[in-house]
């Protein structure tokens, strides 16, 4: 399989940015707060809460739809405010040159909301190397790893997924995608291997120089 005139499918944090030191603890925070507030439990719970809804759905927002009656677009405003945001991402700015270096079209395929996507993608640079931004409400709120997400992007951009590398540090969100029948790159230190990654990375720059074992 050559890289040549496949599409790419890059999810956003931990994949194109490090959102672990500082993006991710504050929106974990945000979500634990808006849970105590609007279920009415404790702080404890309301973590309990996320954490099972994040491992059960892959999304803490698609649990407290389907339990809860939650807003999905109050949900993602309350949680998704930063103080400084610039200050709070870390970047490695060589990965702009590296994208670049990427034959075929590039798509980002992200669970975040799209005002807090795109504003990662304003800040960091990365805006101009992609085609369409696909954000969990561009794609009805079926976040990945939920196939219906998948094929709704898919059919919006009349896709074939044999033509899709999906690039993404999430392996259940990988194993999705290969089901469908895309190429996988997974972006991540773990030791584990799976049958459902094509190409394994520890960073998105070397995603050039493995582009041929695809």
């Amino acid at each position: 399989m050559r890289c040549q005139g496949k599409v790419w499918l890059f999810d956003l944090d931990n994949t194109l940015h490090h959102a672990t030191p500082h993006i991710f603890p504050h929106i974990n925070r945000s979500m634990r707060d808006y849970i105590e507030r609007h279920l009415g439990v404790d702080r404890h719970e309301a973590t309990r809460i996320r954490q099972d809804y994040w491992v059960r759905y892959g999304a803490t927002l698609l649990g407290l739809m389907r339990h809860h009656g939650t807003d999905a677009d109050h949900f993602l405003r309350e949680t998704h405010r930063f103080p400084d945001l610039e200050r709070m991402v870390v970047f490695e700015r060589p990965v702009i040159h590296a994208l670049r270096r990427l034959p075929g079209r590039k798509l980002i395929f992200s669970n975040a909301p799209r005002h807090y996507a795109e504003a990662i993608l304003d800040i960091t640079g990365l805006g101009a190397c992609f085609d369409a931004v696909y954000s969990v409400e561009n794609v009805r709120y079926q976040p990945k790893p939920m196939p219906a997400g998948f094929r709704t992007l898919l059919r919006a951009e009349r896709l074939d997924p044999h033509r899709c590398i999906m690039v993404e540090d999430s392996l259940p969100n990988l194993i999705a995608a290969k089901k469908l029948g895309m190429a996988t790159v997974w972006v991540s230190t773990s030791y584990r291997q799976s049958p459902s990654v094509d190409v394994k990375i520890r960073s998105v720059l070397q995603l050039p120089e493995r582009c041929g074992r695809l």
